[in-house]
C-alpha cells in the first residue's frame, strides 16, 4: 500500500495523482509558476480538489494562463468568464488574475525574472523539511510572509501568506511531503 501524506484524504483519483506527480516537485519556469500561483488564488476559500477538476477547463477560458493575453482582457472577457461555470465565477479573483497578469508582465518589463525572483525568497533551492505528519506542517512562515508583502507591493491580489505558503508547497520551493510519504526522498532528489 502506497503511504501518501494525510491531506490526500479523498478517494477522487485526481487527488492522489496530483500528489504523486506534480505537488512539490520544483517549478522553475515562469509561465508555469505564474499559472500555479494564480490557481492558488482562485482556490481561496475553496478546496484544492474544487480546482483541480476544474484547471483543464480554465487553462482552456483563460488561454493557457498566458499573462500577455490575460493583462488585455477587457469587459467582454469578463462577463464570458462570470458566466461560464466551469471556473471559479468570483468577479474578484477573476479582476485579481487580471490585474496580478499586467503585474507580472511590469516585472518583466523592469528586467526581473518570475521565477529568479520567487526562488530568491528560498535562497534559489528548495526547503526540505522533515514534518512527520500534517498537524506538524505550518500555514505560513517567514518566507511565505516576505514573498506575499513583495508579490502585494508589486500589485499582486489574493497572495496572502498562507495562500503563498501553500503555492510554495506546490511548486516545490518548500518540500513539505511527510517523512513518512512515499514521496518525500523522491522531491527531495529533485531540488537544483
Amino acid at each position: 500500500m502506497t503511504t501518501r501524506c494525510a491531506w490526500v484524504n479523498t478517494p477522487d483519483p485526481i487527488y492522489a495523482e496530483y500528489h504523486d506527480t506534480e505537488w512539490g516537485v520544483p517549478e522553475y519556469d515562469s509561465r508555469a509558476l505564474w499559472e500555479k500561483l494564480m490557481l492558488d488564488g482562485f482556490q481561496a476559500g475553496l478546496a484544492w480538489i474544487t480546482i483541480l477538476r476544474k484547471r483543464e477547463h480554465m487553462r482552456q477560458v483563460f488561454h493557457g494562463f498566458d499573462p500577455e493575453i490575460i493583462a488585455r482582457y477587457d469587459d467582454a472577457d469578463r462577463e464570458r468568464l462570470l458566466a461560464d461555470p466551469g471556473i471559479i465565477r468570483s468577479k474578484a479573483k477573476i479582476e485579481a488574475a487580471i490585474g496580478n497578469a499586467q503585474a507580472y508582465l511590469d516585472m518583466r518589463e523592469a528586467g526581473i525574472d518570475f521565477s529568479d525572483h520567487l526562488w530568491s525568497f528560498v535562497g534559489g533551492a528548495p526547503i526540505q523539511n522533515t514534518w512527520p505528519s500534517l498537524k506538524d506542517t505550518p500555514t505560513q512562515t517567514e518566507a511565505s510572509q516576505a514573498l506575499s508583502k513583495d508579490l502585494k507591493k508589486r500589485g499582486f491580489k489574493f497572495v496572502g501568506p498562507v495562500i503563498v505558503y501553500a503555492f510554495m508547497q506546490a511548486v516545490g520551493m518548500v518540500n513539505d511531503h511527510e517523512t513518512g510519504c512515499h514521496r518525500h526522498e523522491v522531491v527531495k532528489s529533485m531540488g537544483r
